[in-house]
């Protein structure tokens, strides 16, 4: 009989070669959801909590762990990296993981830069604006990220003129969103999915009205990437930011951010700089220089015109790297329309039968996205509650928000049911 230590070293095996393999991810047998196999979260604990931050899997740890032993080899052996001919190039599988995000949301590789976070990319996206600018305004809404009303409230007091659209009923209404953009609007700024309650906004009728207008969207995916099809050149998304440790199934310290490619011409000034930015760069300085033609400036560059060019700065997390081209693998294998159909199926359970249990659901039905929310009457008692059944979702506030991913199942839903109902 296969013991269990066996199992999980095979399973990574497997994964790992699939993280690893030229076969596209097209070709590649797709797991069965839910997929119990290459996640060990259940062993420990009924994980509904993918939104706040996902589960490693064992073909993502597989990655990393050959990542970190090649680390201890040093520079030369490769062996087993995705990339191994360029031992100068430590982070093999960054091109890779870029150009898989870029699939997953339908962009241009060019249009994507590393960062180090979601809100990391939605600040450099202020900047690169030139934000705040007098006479103009930016539009954001009470469902988007607590971070970012930080930051435009910040900006707020600096004087902005900065317009925040409340919520009704849990939702924020496309009309007050309309009369809150005019003409003088530089940036909308929204989430795709808010992670308060799972709101999703019309991405393509918000950006259609503020492109009339002649405003620029700016749209937080981190709770939509990943979990659900998304479609930037469809929808006409000027720029969005997304981190990996969410629904992309990568770790903390890395994300991404996309910017429309015919935007890029438009920033004049690039909000940071560094090495990272640039596709040739010659100094006239050192004796082994070439020499400068008189007159000429003593350092010499050219700008890659592209996303990394104007937002990228400084090193990497590598070993993120070697997750992502994984998990991003394995995310298009599965197809995230059919990871968004799994999710539904289960938060679609818990809007039929948690309600009569007197947890009102906070979701709006038309919302399709991996979040599902109910009002709670007493917060503490249930938090502690589900930490004794060892049933993990977030709880804040008044509200209780559900997230499953491609590795939970109905007996999840069930344990958290007949937890409630105790």
């Amino acid at each position: 009989m296969m013991s269990r230590r066996t199992l999980l070293k095979t399973t990574g095996i497997a994964s790992l070669h699939a993280a690893t393999s030229p076969v596209p991810a097209s070709v590649l047998t797709p797991p069965t959801l839910p997929d119990r196999h290459n996640f060990r979260a259940q062993d420990f604990e009924t994980c509904l909590n993918a939104g706040r931050w996902h589960p490693l899997s064992n073909g993502a740890r597989a990655a990393v762990d050959r990542y970190h032993e090649y680390k201890q080899r040093g520079i030369w052996d490769r062996t087993g990296l995705d990339i191994p001919q360029d031992p100068t190039m430590h982070g093999g599988s960054q091109q890779r993981a870029k150009t898989l995000f870029a699939q997953l949301i339908n962009a241009s590789p060019d249009e994507i830069a590393f960062v180090q976070s979601t809100t990391a990319g939605e600040n450099l996206v202020v900047q690169s604006l030139n934000l705040p600018t007098p006479g103009k305004n930016i539009v954001t809404d009470g469902l988007h990220f607590e971070g970012s009303l930080y930051l435009y409230d910040t900006l707020r007091r600096q004087g902005s003129d900065v317009r925040f659209v409340r919520p009704h009923g849990w939702r924020i209404d496309m009309a007050d969103l309309e009369r809150a953009i005019d003409s003088n609007t530089r940036l909308v700024a929204i989430s795709a999915i808010s992670y308060i309650n799972g709101f999703e906004h019309d991405l393509k009728a918000i950006c259609d009205h503020a492109h009339s207008r002649g405003a620029l969207v700016y749209v937080d995916l981190v709770q939509a990437a990943g979990a659900m099809p998304v479609d930037v050149r469809q929808s006409g998304v000027d720029f969005a930011a997304c981190a990996s440790y969410k629904w992309l199934m990568g770790d903390f310290g890395l994300g991404f951010l996309y910017v429309r490619k015919d935007l890029l011409a438009k920033i004049v000034v690039p909000p940071v700089h560094s090495y990272r930015q640039w596709s040739a760069f010659t100094t006239h300085m050192l004796p082994d220089d070439p020499p400068a033609t008189p007159g000429a400036p003593l350092v010499e560059w050219t700008r890659t015109p592209n996303a990394a060019g104007a937002f990228e700065q400084g090193t990497l997390p590598n070993a993120i790297t070697e997750t992502l081209a994984y998990s991003l693998d394995y995310i298009q294998t599965l197809g995230v329309a059919n990871i968004q159909k799994h999710s539904q199926s289960l938060t679609g359970r818990l809007r039929r039968e948690l309600p009569p249990l007197g947890y009102p659901c906070i979701t709006p039905a038309e919302s399709h996205g991996p979040l599902i929310a109910f009002a709670l009457k007493d917060p503490a008692a249930t938090a502690q509650t589900l930490k004794a059944a060892r049933v993990d979702v977030t709880i804040s506030a008044s509200r209780m928000r559900v997230s499953p991913s491609v590795y939970n199942n109905e007996e999840d839903i069930d344990r958290l049911i007949q937890a409630l109902k105790s």
